[in-house]
């Protein structure tokens, strides 16, 4: 993106640099919009599951910024000349129901003629300026908290291979179709000072853009990474995204990873996340407090990961 034109508009607070999960525009002074917009392939054979997946993560990114979503427009691609269009009906009635779950409506949209599905959303939301929170304030001193299980890579991955358990899938749909909303909650009521939302870059790719946008080092801790039951073992079966190697790949410039972090926690750091937790940068005195309020609104996974320190080589950490 460094060749393209940059926007000078003084009323854009968040642009393109920086990591962003979306974009921010001041409308008045008490008033700040923001954008985002995210689609992809299906990653599972239900398409009312699907949409479900595929809005869920797509409102993450205004969650992301301590946002409320306000309106919604789907993006479309389908193959309607081979596939019966009872099949759409089915992806965008399940976006439907997390876009009205999240209190947002849909207003619209597009499609185009593809040769493979796929959906995602455009969302526009809004929050006061106070209440911006962005990738690119983690303090040192702070205590990093994830708000969702690791190992969707894993286990679509191994789901698409045809050997998923049921139980195991289960259990990660229920994560990607969970709206981040209450965790975003819970990041404004403690006072967090940075947030992000862990997607395909993975919790290490992620937490590196976090660091670097504040200037610091984020160090996560593999034994405290809560892991979705099952995801280890596909992993340890082969069943790892291409993006898990390219995001290793990308990170070795700027993670470093300790002799004694365990390697297939170093792995679940790498995996490429879809409807992922958020990464939230809070005081220290007040992680547990977060953690706790998250739990309460059905984010049983919440775990304090990691902490920020003053930077120091490399902008990702990964410790025992």
């Amino acid at each position: 993106m460094r060749d393209l034109p940059k926007f000078n508009d003084p009323n854009l607070i968040v642009g393109p640099e920086g990591f962003s999960d979306a974009g921010v525009y001041r409308l008045r002074d008490d008033l700040l919009v923001v954008q985002t917009v995210d689609f992809f392939p299906p990653l599972v054979d239900d398409p009312y599951i699907f949409g479900q997946i595929a809005a869920a993560n797509s409102l993450s990114d205004v969650y992301a910024m301590g946002a409320r979503p306000v309106t919604a427009l789907n993006i479309v691609g389908f193959p309607d000349d081979r596939l019966e269009l009872g099949i759409l009906t089915e992806i965008l009635r399940g976006g439907a129901e997390r876009v009205a779950a999240a209190g947002a409506v849909i207003v619209g949209g597009h499609s185009v003629r593809d040769t493979e599905i796929k959906f995602g959303l455009s969302v526009t939301g809004v929050v006061e300026p106070a209440k911006l929170l962005t990738n690119s304030k983690a303090k040192p001193g702070d205590a990093v908290v994830l708000t969702k299980a690791l190992g969707t890579g894993f286990i679509t991955t191994a789901f698409k291979a045809g050997h998923c358990p049921q139980d195991v899938l289960d259990a990660a749909v229920a994560s990607m179709t969970q709206l981040n909303a209450t965790a975003c909650q819970a990041a404004q009521e403690s006072g967090a000072h940075a947030m992000t939302d862990i997607t395909g870059f993975g919790l290490a790719g992620h937490a590196g853009e976090m660091a670097q946008s504040s200037g610091v080092t984020i160090c996560l801790e593999m034994s405290r990474l809560p892991i979705l039951p099952g995801a280890i073992e596909l992993m340890q079966r082969g069943y790892k995204t291409r993006a898990s190697t390219s995001n290793r790949k990308f990170a070795q410039s700027h993670v470093r990873i300790e002799p004694g972090a365990d390697a297939t926690r170093v792995e679940v750091a790498f995996d490429a996340q879809t409807s992922g937790g958020l990464l939230i940068s809070v005081p220290a005195e007040r992680a547990e407090q977060l953690v706790e309020r998250a739990k309460a609104g059905g984010c049983h996974a919440a775990a304090v990961v990691g902490r920020v320190q003053e930077f120091d080589e490399h902008s990702v950490v990964l410790q025992a």
